[in-house]
């Protein structure tokens, strides 16, 4: 697409040339050719700004948004987080394996893909776990007994269950956690 509109703006300069070469030793021009030789010279320009910003959004993303104080910055990267973890859900629960090999929820592994900063709470050590908001090493040594004694979890409120923790902490669990098997 973007192949034939550079082809239509180069046939409006060719026309224009065309038509200034046409007509460069005499002093006036007739209406006709003109017009053409206008549209040829302003149409190319024009309509290359115009579809410049028509397109812009496909070429370059979505424009970020403009932020006048830290605050307002913190915010836009929290949101981008969150939007980071539910895309990470939403991959496992249609490719697991390939969670498992991008390594979903493991800050304790080597790994390239950003994940918002899950953590699985059916496989990571205590250590990657007591680094969750609220939780404590003890409490995070307690969710993996739990967990050798369960076989896993399946959600925030089976792991508060199992590991008998204090029910302040499952929205937090919800929010950064994830279950693989």
């Amino acid at each position: 697409m973007l192949g034939a509109t550079a082809a239509l703006y180069t046939s409006g300069i060719v026309a224009w040339m065309s038509i200034v070469d046409a007509y460069d030793d005499q002093n006036t021009i007739p209406v006709g050719p003109g017009i053409l030789m206008v549209a040829g010279m302003l149409g190319p320009w024009l309509g290359a700004t115009v579809h410049s910003l028509i397109i812009r959004e496909r070429v370059f993303g979505p424009p970020q948004p403009r932020m006048t104080s830290g605050n307002e910055q913190a915010i836009a990267m929290a949101q981008h987080r969150r939007t980071l973890r539910q895309q990470a859900r939403e991959l496992a629960e249609r490719d697991a394996l390939l969670a498992h090999d991008l390594r979903i929820g493991r800050p304790d592994l080597p790994r390239q893909y950003d994940d918002g900063g899950l953590v699985d709470l059916n496989h990571a050590p205590a250590e990657v776990i007591a680094g969750l908001p609220g939780m404590t090493l003890p409490l995070a040594r307690q969710v993996v007994a739990a967990r050798d004694s369960v076989g896993g979890f399946v959600s925030a409120e089976d792991v508060a269950a199992a590991a008998s923790l204090p029910p302040h902490l499952t929205p937090e669990l919800a929010e950064y956690t994830i279950y693989l098997s």
